[in-house]
């Protein structure tokens, strides 16, 4: 299987908060090291492409994987060689089903490496926003309402909370 980005580019947003104990008036932030993240927005432009945004914390400072991060449990068929996945529902009669995508198949699935990302500071701790622009976003299918389900694992692979987007209506 190819290491490719599957037509879609992950973009970190520099809206990171390493630290703040420049001043002693403002406190560290306590953010525990499990990654934690949740919905921001999901918009469609007039070309069909959209932009899925994050929020996270992360308490350790160990988000984000480099480009050269591919020996276990990193590799390209490792389990962990994509850090944010984004998994695939449709409603389908009044229940939501999901739909796994199996690349041995040609689908693609919505998962991604989100770059890492180096503290600023005295204190490991990170929050943000991550932005992927997503060319290709839904499934040809007879149903047209549809969600994601998004979690976000660390370089200790520490799995984020679980969030969903709003429903997205095709």
């Amino acid at each position: 299987m190819k290491n490719v980005n599957f037509s879609s580019r992950v973009i970190l947003i520099c809206l990171l908060f390493a630290s703040f104990g420049l001043s002693g008036c403002i406190p560290d932030p306590n953010y525990p090291i499990e990654p934690e993240i949740e919905f921001l927005s999901f918009i469609v432009d007039e070309s069909e492409n959209a932009v899925l945004s994050i929020h996270f914390t992360d308490g350790d400072g160990d988000l984000g994987l480099n480009q050269s991060d591919t020996l276990a449990p990193y590799c390209s068929t490792c389990e962990h060689h994509f850090n944010l996945k984004c998994e695939y529902d449709e409603l389908r009669n009044g229940t939501w089903t999901h739909i796994p995508l199996i690349p041995a198949q040609g689908q693609v699935p919505f998962y991604y490496r989100v770059p890492r990302v180096e503290p600023s500071g005295t204190h490991p701790a990170l929050n943000g926003t991550i932005e992927i622009e997503m060319n290709t976003w839904y499934l040809q299918s007879d149903f047209d309402t549809l969600r994601f389900r998004m979690t976000l694992e660390d370089r200790d692979l520490n799995i984020s909370n679980q969030d969903t987007t709003q429903l997205i209506v095709k």
